[in-house]
């Protein structure tokens, strides 16, 4: 079912916003006894005030009318059970899904998340790093130890010793023996969160206390910083460095003769079709995807890009660790504004490490609003199933678990979690690396992210009672897809396959279906006077069309026409002519010459059905729909309560 782009009535929107409540709400109108209350209405009608363009719909009679006709609509969608329908049941799931992600996360908490990495975005860390492993889930006493170990590496370089020197000994990230533990320049979102912190908090020159990520303990020395260059975009033409001597002179050699040829004013990018090595960007002319500091492998590369200043300039030769390049500068990019960047960082801070903060945030408030009541005898039960096998991942649920449904915790007195549940999680967590020993400490920190989950699911779940605009949201998108859905069945589709209802609809407003007065032509229209005459000199001697454009666009196309029936006035025909039968006198519009070759007229009258049968489909449809409801008045037994309606028109004084 695709998402409805009509506004779904008079009554709906896909937009969170607050809406003032009534003091009190009373029975506006009953369904069927069913009742609707003054709180809705009054709330939609202030909401459409401003976007309505007919006066007529701000008039309360007539807009309670438009109100009752929409939710007879939706009643009877209801009868039909089209509410029933799976297509329907999974786009109200998957708006819902999508409305609750503004509610379940603490919008507090990313936002100051992405005001800070808006922030570092404006600058470029260089930095070193000395790394020593440690398992994310390591033992407090293995913990420990690594911790003193980086400490003692940190006193060594605060009291004097070379940094890369001690890094090679100690740091155990593959790269150290090529880099020394320089990681270059970079800016935010490009480590892991804990190590960005370190970067971006410590001063020019220091290295920072040991700093814990999900590889282990880092020591963090920031070498310079600097504003941020932004993106470019570049092409370039590359010779490989090559094994020998021979083969190194000859990708000199070859580069500066590529040189001289682009000084010459050859095509750089044929020339890098032609000689550059690097085959994934050659066939483009040389280009390469946009990249900032620290994206690429080559700082040297790096540095040249960003040193040409306008588009165009080409960089002389020179040499990276793969090999000869060239650079032409193709675009600069600038660091973009924070509204430029809102969204995407948003997106990245629910991807990356700092979403734990979110999350935490959130399963902390969520605590403290709700109480979480466990069972400890059941509890008691649960630890002992679990056994070192979960550590192998070859765990298996307990073969008698009907015995096990019993409650485990009840949430708010409201909502209440079954054994079973919490086993069956504690199952599907076994792919995850979980070394916490004993295995009672790693069963009780599952059951903690147990509770969190579970308390976000009751959270969302009751999001149409915490918030009232909410539910206002959820409840007139359900009734605007079930609208949706019924005026596609009873009016939409019917007006379209009823050939007989539309018939009889057409032969009955036929008046409705008029042609103008039309004329059969053939427009002629060229820049060049002297052509157009030529075409009318042809014309009054009765030479066809064909003959006229063969004779008249030989070298160059100096003559176009147009041919059909068109109605007096339309926009198809040239301007300031009059169109009697025979060769129009020559007019000019703009910079075009027109002559009208008019072989017939038609006076006006009604046109065919097929002739415009797009227009009756949507009057009939029209009229059907405005039928329909006086024909769900006889179906549906409405009474209006005309004294509250006369007290909600003295509240939003309306006379």
């Amino acid at each position: 079912m695709k998402l409805k782009q009509v506004l779904l009535g008079l009554f709906m929107t896909a937009n969170a916003v607050s809406f003032a409540q009534e003091n009190k709400k009373e029975v506006l109108f009953t369904i069927d006894n069913k009742p609707f209350y003054t709180d809705e209405f009054t709330r939609v009608y202030k909401k459409n005030l401003e976007l309505v363009k007919d006066d007529s719909q701000k008039d309360l009679n007539h807009y309670l009318d438009l109100f009752i006709g929409y939710k007879l609509k939706v009643e009877k969608a209801n009868k039909l059970g089209l509410q029933n329908n799976l297509a329907y049941q999974n786009e109200l799931k998957s708006y819902r899904a999508q409305l609750s992600r503004n509610y379940v996360t603490d919008t507090k908490v990313t936002k100051e998340l992405i005001d800070e990495a808006y922030k570092r975005s404006l600058k470029e860390v260089k930095a070193s790093h000395i790394l020593f492993n440690l398992d994310e889930n390591a033992a407090p006493a293995d913990t420990l130890k690594v911790y003193n170990q980086a400490l003692s590496v940190r006193k060594r370089i605060l009291d004097g010793e070379d940094f890369e020197t001690l890094a090679v000994q100690n740091s155990q990230d593959p790269s150290v023996k090529e880099n020394k533990g320089n990681l270059g320049w970079f800016s935010v979102f490009r480590m892991v969160y804990p190590f960005e912190n370190a970067a971006y908090k410590t001063p020019k020159g220091e290295v920072s206390m040991p700093v814990r990520t999900r590889f282990g303990y880092h020591l963090v020395k920031v070498n310079d910083i600097r504003d941020n260059r932004g993106q470019v975009t570049v092409a370039h033409i590359m010779t490989l460095n090559g094994q020998t001597p021979a083969e190194a002179a000859a990708a000199k050699s070859t580069i500066d003769d590529v040189y001289k040829k682009l000084k010459q004013g050859e095509s750089f990018e044929s020339l890098a079709q032609q000689f550059s090595q690097d085959k994934s960007s050659s066939g483009k002319g040389g280009q390469l995807q946009r990249f900032g500091s620290g994206e690429l492998s080559s700082e040297e590369f790096e540095n040249v890009a960003f040193s040409l200043k306008k588009d165009g300039d080409i960089s002389e030769p020179f040499q990276s660790q793969f090999g000869w390049h060239i650079i032409k500068l193709i675009e600069k990019h600038p660091v973009k504004s924070f509204e430029e960047t809102d969204v995407d960082f948003d997106s990245k801070i629910r991807k990356d490490d700092r979403s734990r903060l979110i999350n935490a945030s959130l399963n902390e408030k969520l605590r403290k609003k709700y109480t979480v009541k466990r069972d400890d005898k059941v509890y008691k039960k649960i630890v002992p199933l679990v056994t070192d096998k979960y550590y192998k991942q070859e765990w298996e649920l307990p073969a008698n678990m009907k015995d096990l449904n019993q409650k485990l915790l009840t949430i708010n007195k409201e909502k209440t979690v079954e054994a079973p549940l919490f086993l069956n999680y504690l199952y599907a967590q076994q792919r995850n690396n979980n070394t916490l020993k004993p295995i009672g400490k790693l069963v009780d920190k599952m059951y903690g992210k147990f509770v969190e989950e579970q308390l976000v699911g009751y959270y969302n779940d009751n999001l149409e009672k915490e918030f009232p605009e909410f539910s206002y949201v959820m409840e007139e998108y359900r009734d605007g897809l079930l609208l949706f859905d019924l005026m596609e069945k009873e009016i939409w589709a019917k007006a379209k396959t009823d050939s007989i209802g539309l018939q009889n609809f057409y032969e009955k407003n036929k008046a409705n279906y008029q042609w103008k007065d039309r004329v059969d032509v053939n427009v002629f229209s060229s820049t060049k006077e002297d052509v157009i005459k030529k075409a009318q000199q042809y014309l009054k001697k009765k030479k066809s069309v064909d003959f006229i454009k063969s004779n008249l666009n030989k070298k160059n196309v100096e003559i176009m026409v147009k041919s059909g029936v068109f109605e007096i006035g339309s926009d198809a025909l040239p301007k300031n002519q009059k169109f009697e039968v025979g060769v129009t006198d020559i007019t000019k519009d703009g910079n075009y010459y027109f002559i009208t070759q008019v072989n017939k007229k038609i006076e006006k009258g009604p046109k065919k059905l097929e002739e415009t049968k797009g227009k009756v489909i949507n009057d009939y449809q029209q009229y059907l729909e405005a039928h329909w409801v006086d024909e769900l008045k006889k179906e549906f037994n409405v009474q209006v309560n005309q004294e509250v309606f006369n007290k909600v028109k003295n509240q939003l004084q309306i006379k």
